[in-house]
């Protein structure tokens, strides 16, 4: 017996589903159609080995269906949104739109809450690259829907205060990597607000709400409130957490126990689990494709901006080539002049040296002149002094006469 069979009596034995769908060539026909990790995967989620996942299309509707049991999405809404909530009217959605994101796109739901304002809840398989423009641009449209509907119901009577709040939430089973740029949070709550404190309600509002992140952010601890029970919900599958679940908020057994009762279907069951096992590998390749492509024209892109550098590089390089070339020219022109200016300098200092010569020459030559002079000099001395005795002699001769 499985863990979940003890809370859930009616699911499946392994055996008895076995013999179940062989009992019928139809469905023994289609469960072979299976590839062996398929057919493990429906028989573990049928015998209670593994949780189904609540977001599978058609689980979600059955359980959440609001023309069935409008309380269950009353009180989901409720808790998301932190008001009371009451659904009044179920809305058509964009059938085309859902078509063309179909492998993107696990359920889309529309209601009209007892204050006039529009609840839109999608559950995205995968988050697109640009959740807030895509989200905006429906939510815009949603907003038109509701005044062209609140305009027809009122008539002359009509004003613009009759239009209320549009809610866009979105349910990421796997969310984008700008989200995870905030693991601690997997609740985020957008609406439009003046810088100035100036209030004005500009109607759109949106709720986004990373699954992934979420289970992430739970499994190692208890569930606390009624908004992480809710998300348990939807995004956990291990029994022991399911277990966990409707231990602590018992109101959730109720919509397991209508899961396996669909289980119990095996035709109706095996019908939806093809269509999801389908539209999963449909998804899976066109995911593949996608990011493919995404990543293909993100290469493309980095090498036309890589081109584009190198023609850039390249165009200032053939330039620093052109001034290097000039630089080169003027070197070797001012290496000309400092070569002449050079060899002028060499004979410069050949010059000097002779003149240097001729100086210590000149200068000996002085030197000689200095010593005959003195030489001159001294013997004018001397006949100074013998003309000065011969006049002392001619004046003592005339005086004896």
């Amino acid at each position: 017996m499985t863990k979940l069979k003890q809370y859930f009596p009616l699911i499946w034995e392994r055996n008895e589903l076995l013999q179940e769908i062989n009992r019928n060539a139809s469905l023994a026909f289609r469960f072979q159609q299976w590839n062996k990790v398929q057919q493990e995967y429906f028989l573990d989620c049928c015998t209670g080995m593994k949780g189904i996942k609540i977001l599978y299309d058609a689980f979600f509707k059955e359980i959440m269906n609001p023309e069935v049991t409008p309380e269950r999405l009353e009180e989901f809404l409720t808790v998301i949104m932190g008001r009371e909530v009451k659904i009044i009217q179920i809305l058509m959605n964009d059938g085309s739109r859902i078509a063309d994101e179909s492998h993107l796109l696990i359920m889309d739901i529309v209601v009209r809450l007892e204050d006039g304002s529009i609840v839109n809840v999608e559950v995205q398989r995968i988050g697109y690259d640009f959740p807030g423009e895509r989200s905006a641009c429906y939510s815009s449209d949603l907003l038109l829907r509701q005044y062209k509907l609140v305009r027809s119901e009122r008539g002359k009577k009509f004003h613009y205060r009759d239009i209320k709040d549009v809610y866009t939430i979105v349910f990421f089973e796997r969310s984008i990597g700008e989200f995870h740029k905030y693991p601690a949070t997997y609740v985020h709550y957008f609406e439009q607000k003046s810088d100035s404190g100036l209030k004005m309600d500009l109607l759109q509002k949106y709720f986004f709400i990373p699954l992934d992140i979420c289970r992430e952010r739970l499994q190692y601890k208890s569930i606390e409130t009624k908004l992480e029970a809710w998300l348990t919900f939807l995004s956990a599958d291990e029994p022991e957490r399911i277990i966990e679940l409707i231990e602590e908020y018992p109101e959730f057994k109720p919509l397991y126990e209508q899961i396996y009762d669909i289980c119990r279907n095996v035709d109706g069951v095996m019908a939806m689990f093809s269509k999801e096992l389908l539209e999963m590998d449909k998804n899976m390749i066109e995911c593949i494709m996608d990011e493919m492509q995404e990543d293909l024209e993100k290469k493309t892109k980095k090498v036309q901006e890589l081109n584009q550098e190198i023609l850039e590089t390249e165009g200032k390089l053939t330039e620093t080539e052109g001034k290097l070339t000039e630089t080169e020219g003027k070197l070797t022109e001012t290496e000309g002049k400092l070569t002449e200016t050079e060899g002028k300098l060499t004979e410069t200092e050949g010059k000097l040296t002779e003149t240097k010569s001729e100086l210590v020459e000149t200068k000996t030559k002085l030197t000689d002149t200095q010593h005959e002079l003195s030489e001159v000099q001294e013997k004018l001395e001397e006949k100074e002094k013998q003309y000065q005795l011969v006049l002392e002699e001619l004046k003592s001769l005339k005086q004896k006469n």
